[in-house]
């Protein structure tokens, strides 16, 4: 089938998206060089400051999460495909205030490489930065291997977390440290149920039949091995809700962070229905979620499906999630 997209040449799809999102939102970020997307109140930012980095293609994230309270300079590349070392090392000269940056990586290949080229540079150019890579994806290696790890919707409120402790003045190892608590506590699985296109060239990410579905599926449509029959919503939440609590170890008593993320063709209905099925099995099982969000934070195009987010809670951690915040997507 022929893709339909509103899009003009596609060698200008992440340019022209980010003037775009740039001009919607200028009360909030400004569009910097090398495709960054900078927090409009970065300068008067005394504190530790969040630098962050990935494809277009997965709107709102990231760009959407820049502002006041999450990340402060977004490195953007081209769809799907991670931006350049370079431009991250001249982002986290832009946003280091003399507190430290604290630079945020998904793992996928792509980020990976560009992450670690980034950090010899700064090591290099003595810059006070601290990595810590979201690596959340229970489908594709077991915790003992996390490096292994795909990086998914996790990413977000890792942000969100970082980015309060960072604005009540944690020093940033104690930033990075509240960040990669939150990080070794959290888990996502991801199913789809039809595949995207590539906005640029049209080829299609993955190929389900009518009646399958895929849970596991990664972010750019990599295979999970968890192809199957199509299920019902119901039936679907348990099978996932039960992975994510194995893999975090989540027992009776606690508490958690339930986020569902579109991955861009399911509806709200549908997210809704699962996140009714979601919070009666986790009230049967003892455990209370203490946060949410439902809806899309970051999509993979037109993929029908939807990534399902569990963490681990504490109140220094819901205190974060709940503390004030001010960008494009999510506002606190």
């Amino acid at each position: 089938m022929k893709m339909k997209k509103f899009i003009n040449n596609p060698e200008n799809l992440t340019p022209e998206l980010l003037e775009g999102f740039a001009e919607a939102h200028k009360d909030l970020v400004v569009l910097g060089e090398n495709r960054t997307v900078i927090n409009k109140n970065l300068d008067k930012a005394d504190r530790v400051t969040i630098v962050t980095q990935g494809g277009s293609g997965h709107e709102p994230a990231i760009s959407g999460f820049v502002g006041d309270g999450m990340v402060d300079v977004s490195v953007v590349g081209d769809v799907f495909a991670a931006p350049g070392p370079q431009a991250c090392v001249d982002a986290i000269k832009l946003a280091d205030k003399g507190k430290g940056v604290l630079y945020i990586v998904l793992n996928h290949a792509g980020d990976m490489l560009t992450g670690n080229l980034t950090m010899k540079k700064c090591a290099k150019e003595g810059l006070h930065v601290v990595k810590v890579v979201t690596q959340e994806d229970v489908s594709n290696a077991p915790r003992s291997n996390a490096e292994d790890r795909r990086g998914l919707v996790g990413c977000i409120p890792t942000y969100k977390i970082a980015g309060a402790a960072a604005a009540e003045g944690k020093s940033l190892e104690e930033v990075a440290a509240v960040a990669q608590r939150f990080a070794d506590n959290m888990a996502t699985l991801a199913v789809a149920v039809s595949g995207a296109t590539h906005p640029a060239t049209g080829s299609l990410l993955a190929d389900l039949g009518e009646d399958e579905m895929e849970i596991g599926m990664g972010q750019h449509g990599e295979g999970g091995g968890g192809r199957q029959p199509l299920k019902s919503a119901d039936e679907t939440a348990v099978i996932m809700i039960d992975a994510l609590l194995a893999d975090i170890g989540i027992k009776e008593g606690e508490k958690v962070m339930l986020i569902l993320n579109g991955t861009g063709a399911t509806t709200l209905m549908e997210l809704f229905i699962l996140y009714r099925k979601c919070a009666s099995y986790l009230k049967e099982k003892n455990i209370e979620i203490v946060a949410n969000y439902v809806g899309e934070l970051l999509t993979v195009q037109e993929q029908g499906g939807f990534q399902m987010f569990m963490a681990r809670m504490d109140d220094e951690l819901l205190h974060y999630w709940n503390a004030p915040c001010n960008t494009p997507y999510m506002k606190k």
